[in-house]
């Protein structure tokens, strides 16, 4: 019997490959805003963090090379300042490890 095929994801900050299901996507909507995508459905381009806050607080500090975060990277955009604090508040409610 075929056992089904669970899709896995890696995480942009420790790049640990883990099941889809185990982490967090970030999406960044047609309107240049990125947001935690809790239905992991929305459209618009993602990435996948731990439910880790050392994951968030390393993927949201800003970068040596030209000032781009991991984030900013991965989803080909720039934050906003408004929507950076709501990113950085909602990876503070998080646990230190899952």
């Amino acid at each position: 019997m075929k056992s089904k095929h669970i899709p896995q994801r890696t995480c942009v900050a420790c790049r640990q490959v883990r099941e889809k299901k185990n982490l967090i996507r970030l999406v960044c909507t047609p309107d240049g805003i990125v947001a935690v995508d809790i239905s992991a459905k929305k459209p618009g381009r993602g990435a996948y963090l731990c439910p880790k806050k050392d994951c968030w607080q390393v993927v949201l500090r800003k970068g040596k090379i030209g000032l781009i975060s991991r984030l900013e990277h991965a989803l080909r955009t720039r934050l906003r300042n408004n929507n950076l604090q709501v990113l950085i508040e909602y990876g503070n409610n998080l646990s230190e490890e899952s």
